[in-house]
């Protein structure tokens, strides 16, 4: 049995179908990436409170654990300044107005790991102001591994803020 062929009919089914293909493929297709689609956030840490600290840790956490869920690139940076040099580095900064005191001594450890995870796991970038620790006296080998010198914590900030980062200080 033959099965009468319509060309006008097969023409137009073809077209038809051509054209769904063509639609879903501008659908589905990514787009080229752009700097601009990278999400870009900083965290300012020039406090001394351990537990506060914590809390940013939990915020950036939650921040970078959201865009992998959603497959949104991302440049998440931590700028330390001041007393944000204290959860850097395991030294007690004796002699320092950053000296270890009890609250951190205890929230050390934990605090220390959580950094590490996050700059290990989920790329947060760590950046310190070499300003603070040059009037420390803390030499470059006692900082935790992965922290980078920025010539000044506040320029970098500045800088990374023209960059279109946003700013971000856990209070």
């Amino acid at each position: 049995m033959t099965i009468p062929c319509n060309p006008t009919l097969t023409r137009r089914v073809a077209f038809a179908m051509a054209s769904l293909f063509l639609l879903a493929l501008a659908c589905t297709a990514s787009r080229p990436v752009h700097a601009s689609d990278v999400a870009k956030v900083v965290y300012h840490a020039d406090f001394a409170d351990p537990r506060r600290f914590s809390a940013m840790l939990t915020s950036v956490n939650n921040m970078v654990t959201h865009y992998q869920n959603e497959l949104i690139e991302y440049d998440v940076r931590i700028v330390f300044v001041a007393h944000g040099i204290r959860f850097v580095t395991d030294d007690k900064l004796e002699g320092t107005p950053f000296q270890e005191d009890a609250a951190m001594a205890e929230r050390r450890a934990n605090n220390a790991g959580r950094l590490d995870a996050l700059r290990s796991v989920q790329s947060v970038k760590l950046e310190l102001c070499d300003i603070t620790r040059t009037q420390t006296g803390l030499g470059e080998d006692k900082l935790y591994d992965g922290v980078t010198l920025v010539p000044s914590g506040v320029v970098q900030l500045a800088k990374l803020q023209s960059e279109g980062f946003a700013y971000i200080k856990i209070e």
